[in-house]
């Protein structure tokens, strides 16, 4: 077959992000996702945002000295002050996961974690700890909210009461609090 005359393979096809899709599809929850080049951090994501409706998301995925896990949303924009968060949530103090940590219990590598990555912390671990996901105030203002659906080159906007929808549905309660301290 000339390459030239070959179908354009769709860039969901055979990806794991297809199980995210269908499962917010399933949920009644309309998206939009839009492709994009790779970005993993937020310095790197702003050419991009320029485009997007909505709050631009970063994404942190953090562990406690006791090996407690917590995934936080925040707005792109938020300052989050890690040296006091902890206290905010009745943790020791927060430290960055390991990639190891990262893929085991979120499904995705740094760079492409965002609130999605809930639907691959659905079984129970070992210990019997769920991941604790944080969303910052300033994103529950929002009425879409954007988030990489478990890889770095596209974004996906849902709306605020979708996500809320999504999380609930994966067995995750939300807390809202702000994270720059106050």
């Amino acid at each position: 077959m000339n390459p030239e005359s070959a179908p354009e393979a769709s860039p969901f096809a055979n990806n794991p992000e297809r199980a995210l899709f269908d499962f917010l599809e399933t949920l009644g929850v309309k998206t939009e996702t839009y492709l994009h080049p790779p970005v993993r951090t937020v310095a790197e994501s702003q050419t991009i945002k320029l485009d997007l409706p909505g709050a631009h998301t970063k994404n942190l995925f953090l562990k406690d000295r006791d090996g407690r896990l917590v995934l936080i949303s925040a707005k792109a924009d938020s300052p989050v002050a890690l040296n006091k968060l902890h206290r905010a949530l009745g943790l020791q103090r927060l430290s960055f996961a390991p990639p190891e940590i990262l893929l085991t219990r979120l499904g995705v590598t740094p760079g492409s974690v965002s609130g999605f990555c809930l639907i691959n912390d659905q079984v129970e671990c070992t210990a019997g700890a769920r991941v604790r996901f944080v969303l910052d105030r300033h994103l529950q203002r929002a009425d879409f909210l954007n988030f990489h659906p478990l890889r770095n080159d596209m974004t996906t906007t849902i709306r605020q009461e979708d996500f809320v929808t999504f999380c609930h549905a994966t067995g995750h309660e939300i807390e809202c609090i702000p994270l720059d301290g106050t």
